[in-house]
């Protein structure tokens, strides 16, 4: 008898400002979410397009400023999963600026690490948990990759998930994107929701 997979808590955050449904970055993370739930997961979905937030502007701010409402549910969706799925377009070769305030609010000091008492050292609170990143762009994904270095990737990959402790990292670039045919688009949002199903 085939052992059942286990279920897991998953965050998905939809990272594309534009709250145009349209956006190709929408219905994938959409995909992702659903392949999930299909297979029994508990699924967070994070649409930064529908969220309201300050930006950082101060030291203090970042360590002992007021968490807005939305900011604390996040970060103790964030906390508490198993896995953290992002999709987000690039522009002007990162993130979004949005994106980038978000996670600046998400993952302050006291989110990303702890003191436990025993040794005083700082212990890493999202360890063990895994990552997927998926990115879309106008650009060829090979240029984006040869050229570029896949810089803005390799920055959320190394410096913002990897940094946190978050491991393993999956990832996937999505290239000309505004012009995909329909049934390349399908094929993705296929391939996503099968990536969803295994909340890998």
């Amino acid at each position: 008898m085939p052992r059942r997979r286990a279920t897991r808590r998953v965050v998905v955050i939809d990272g594309h400002p534009d709250p145009d449904p349209g956006r190709f970055v929408h219905a994938l993370a959409g995909a992702y979410a659903a392949g999930a739930r299909a297979a029994g997961h508990t699924v967070e979905y994070i649409r930064l397009a529908e969220l309201e937030f300050p930006i950082l502007r101060t030291n203090a701010d970042f360590y002992g400023g007021t968490v807005p409402p939305s900011i604390q549910q996040a970060q103790q969706s964030i906390i508490q999963c198993d896995h953290v799925a992002m999709f987000y377009p690039l522009w002007l070769g990162h993130m979004p600026a949005l994106l980038k305030g978000f996670l600046e609010q998400v993952f302050r000091r006291a989110v990303a690490y702890s003191t436990p008492h025993s040794h005083g050292g700082e212990r890493n609170l999202l360890q063990g948990k895994s990552a997927r990143i998926v990115v879309t762009m106008a650009m060829p994904a090979r240029f984006f990759e040869q050229y570029f270095g896949a810089h803005g990737l390799t920055a959320m990959r190394r410096n913002v998930a990897g940094f946190l402790g978050i491991a393993p990292i999956r990832s996937q670039v999505i290239g000309r994107v505004e012009r995909l045919s329909h049934a390349q688009r399908q094929a993705l949002l296929e391939a996503m929701r099968e990536f969803g199903h295994g909340a890998r």
